[in-house]
């Protein structure tokens, strides 16, 4: 659960400008949606790694 955290926080000083445009947007935002879609990505693959540890027990 790392992958959130460098997402947001880590990356944050490389990302904070405002070109390039991505789709319209600046890319600090266009970094934050996707750090914002990529987040349960990230939780789910986790749990299902989880998943796959249990059972393997």
């Amino acid at each position: 659960m790392l992958v959130p955290f460098v997402l947001y926080i880590g990356a944050l000083p490389f990302v904070n400008r405002v070109e390039p445009v991505v789709f319209g947007l600046p890319f600090f935002f266009a970094w934050m949606l996707a750090a914002t879609v990529l987040t349960p990505v990230a939780a789910y693959l986790t749990w299902r790694g989880d998943q796959r540890m249990r059972a393997g027990r």
